[in-house]
């Protein structure tokens, strides 16, 4: 289903979702939204400029602004997300150290060579024309900038499923809908494979670029 519907739009989170998903998100995925500020600021240096796309309700790029002196924007294809990206900002103290923005990862609204470093999590699955996010994405970094996609495995077997959504401590029937949530949302993913021919035709394509399995996800690395 997440593969047809993404013919034609990139898919996006509003209203009611969108709620659903900034309540979500801080209940259960917020200690991994700080395990990944930690790996982006580990390769950061002060000063550097970082873009987190399709930033979702922003708790990866608050924490991240938390961690040093960088600049940081999130760019978001949803204007709730925005709106609640920034009220999140806001209520951690961070609201003039990280900037959210609405935009599309088709046509990011910045400038050639604007930033060291791009990171995107559980999003590019999204995305209706993924070579020309990943050509955007490109365009935008400056030389010898890197993104950083993670995103679930087309390929994450059924068992890492239902070992993920038992560490997020549900049960009952909250289990069950996480459960085929995830499914869901595996069927719609990229494998190694698939993202290897994506990057073959894309602007990184004689650039060096690293894909990790972990979990039930994707570690992408791409360097300009």
């Amino acid at each position: 289903m997440m593969k047809f519907q993404r013919r034609f739009k990139d898919l996006g989170i509003g209203g009611r979702s969108a709620r659903w998903y900034d309540d979500n998100t801080k209940r259960y995925r917020l200690e991994e939204m700080k395990q990944y500020a930690k790996e982006t600021a580990s390769q950061l240096q002060d000063g550097n400029s970082v873009l987190e796309v399709a930033p979702g309700p922003g708790y990866l790029s608050i924490e991240l602004a938390k961690l040093g002196n960088y600049k940081v924007v999130g760019m978001d294809i949803s204007q709730d997300l925005i709106t609640i990206a920034k009220r999140n900002a806001k209520d951690a103290g961070v609201e003039g150290r990280v900037e959210f923005r609405q935009g599309n990862v088709a046509d990011i609204p910045f400038p050639d060579d604007n930033f060291d470093f791009i990171i995107c999590t559980a999003a590019f699955k999204n995305f209706k024309e993924p070579v020309r996010a990943l050509n955007e994405m490109y365009r935008v970094l400056k030389a010898n900038g890197t993104a950083l996609i993670i995103d679930m495995n087309g390929n994450a077997p059924h068992e890492e499923i239902d070992s993920y959504v038992s560490k997020m401590s549900k049960t009952g029937l909250n289990k069950l809908f996480m459960k085929i949530t995830f499914e869901y949302l595996r069927d719609g993913a990229y494998t190694k494979d698939e993202f290897i021919n994506l990057i073959s035709n894309s602007a990184f394509k004689e650039k060096r670029y690293d894909i990790k399995e972990e979990g039930i996800g994707l570690k992408v690395y791409l360097s300009k």
